[in-house]
């Protein structure tokens, strides 16, 4: 297979000045990036319409498949930054299209050596205001924390500082068969941890029938993503967190 439908929970608590929690379920897939194409035994329309799709330009710098798609624009982007022996597999974890809508808060790109050990994962965010950047973690482990310094700006009830601790598990049923996705994100500044955030999920394949019982379950998957961001903003304002200007964005595209 080479697209996975993860079905699992997403989870978010701010610890001050305000607590404030929650927890959703969701899914979203995994895709086997070098191998990814149109399959008749899978539910996942590439680059065209249809119930569920992915498409090249959701990504990276938004180039299409006549470019290259997303696939070139990493490829080019860890050459830039001097990694030259990300040859093997490449998973991208993301949410999909559902009936043509997307918002897609956080993907990541999880990227391989030749021998399947994990070089390099590329962490591509979104916010609301259109605007998207990334953050490159160089030598990954599993299970072990990746420290990023926050540069691009998310949610207007946080300033652009402090750090991210990303933690990353997968586990794998066979040889390049996945089976379950972890994936923590804890904000922290001068006073501590502040949000505490994580995506998780078993997978199957993403057949036609599994991508439908999927759909049937949550129909608005995407849309109800960005309905819950501005929901959560309005409970926030209500509890007097402070409010952030937007700045303007980092002039780098990528942070490593």
């Amino acid at each position: 297979m080479t697209a996975w439908l993860g079905q699992g929970q997403v989870r978010h608590t701010r610890l001050r000045p305000a607590r404030h929690a929650f927890a959703y379920d969701t899914w979203f897939v995994m895709l086997s990036m070098r191998d990814l194409k149109s399959d008749p035994h899978m539910g996942l329309a590439i680059n065209r319409r249809g119930m569920v799709s992915w498409h090249d330009a959701d990504h990276g710098d938004g180039r299409g498949p006549e470019q290259g798609g997303a696939l070139a624009w990493l490829t080019e982007t860890l050459a830039q930054e001097g990694i030259d022996d990300a040859d093997g597999e490449i998973w991208l974890h993301c949410y999909p299209r559902v009936l043509g809508y997307v918002f897609k808060p956080v993907s990541f790109w999880y990227v391989h050596r030749r021998d399947g050990t994990l070089r390099v994962v590329v962490a591509e965010v979104n916010n609301t205001f259109g605007e998207r950047h990334c953050y490159l973690l160089d030598q990954p482990q599993e299970g072990r924390a990746l420290t990023a310094q926050k540069v691009f700006h998310v949610s207007p009830f946080c300033d652009v500082s402090g750090s991210y601790q990303f933690r990353l598990l997968r586990t794998w049923a066979a040889p390049g068969q996945p089976s379950r996705t972890v994936v923590r994100i804890d904000l922290h500044d001068d006073q501590g941890p502040l949000l505490q955030t994580s995506i998780s999920g078993h997978l199957k394949p993403a057949t036609r029938s599994n991508l439908r019982r999927a759909v049937l379950r949550h129909p608005l998957l995407t849309l109800a993503v960005m309905a819950r961001i501005h929901w959560h903003a309005l409970q926030l304002w209500r509890k007097r967190v402070r409010f952030f200007t937007k700045p303007t964005p980092p002039a780098d595209f990528v942070t490593r």
